[in-house]
């Protein structure tokens, strides 16, 4: 099934990033993308995410330097379009995976795009991954750990209902039975025309 392939690139990409865990360090896909196109979106889709984490973390540091926010904040916008471009690159590979597919006369849409929903459940695999370092915390408390364990079985539960609602709706695509819709985000404020403030700084 695919959401197994896109759970495990995702806790991968988790692990290795975790080994030097710092947000400057090099990213290198080890999928290549004539090889497996859909594993190199998924590995670069959950590098973006696992950064952007770390960095969400860090400009929550009350003490941080005022200039050095604002220069994070920047790059927290950078990785956001970088997220959104990726999600956007998924579903392509979707809708040309699945392009030559009869579509049934009754055929419905779905609520939301394989990819956006895929964006969710790498974003799931960050939340398991940090719970469960909640529940071994050395120094955390008995109620503390036993608080976390609730949640984060409630977040492998949501893995489980996610995985599959994928899935199904992948199946459905390709059997006719849903068709894909794909709405560009088509942000604004990163735009020097939509956006007010850029556009009167040209």
């Amino acid at each position: 099934m695919f959401s197994q392939k896109a759970n495990a690139i995702f806790q991968e990409v988790i692990k290795t990033y975790k080994v030097l865990n710092t947000v400057d360090q090099p990213f290198t896909n080890k999928y290549d993308k004539n090889d497996d196109l859909i594993a190199h979106l998924l590995y670069r889709k959950s590098w973006i995410d696992t950064v952007q984490w770390a960095y969400e973390d860090i400009i929550r540091d009350p003490n941080i330097d005022p200039v050095a926010a604002l220069k994070l904040k920047r790059m927290i916008d950078a990785s956001n379009q970088d997220r959104t471009d990726t999600v956007e690159y998924i579903d392509s590979y979707f809708l040309d995976k699945y392009k030559d597919v009869t579509v049934k006369p009754n055929a419905k849409t779905n609520s939301e795009s394989p990819a956006w929903a895929i964006d969710r459940l790498s974003i799931l695999a960050l939340k398991i991954y940090h719970m469960h370092l909640e529940t071994v915390r050395d120094d955390a408390s008995d109620a503390h750990k036993a608080a976390c364990q609730k949640k984060l079985d409630v977040l492998l539960d949501q893995r489980v209902d996610l995985s599959t609602a994928i899935d199904d709706l992948l199946n459905d695509i390709s059997n006719g039975d849903k068709y894909m819709k794909v709405y560009k985000q088509m942000k604004m404020y990163n735009d020097d025309e939509l956006n007010p403030v850029l556009r009167g700084q040209k």
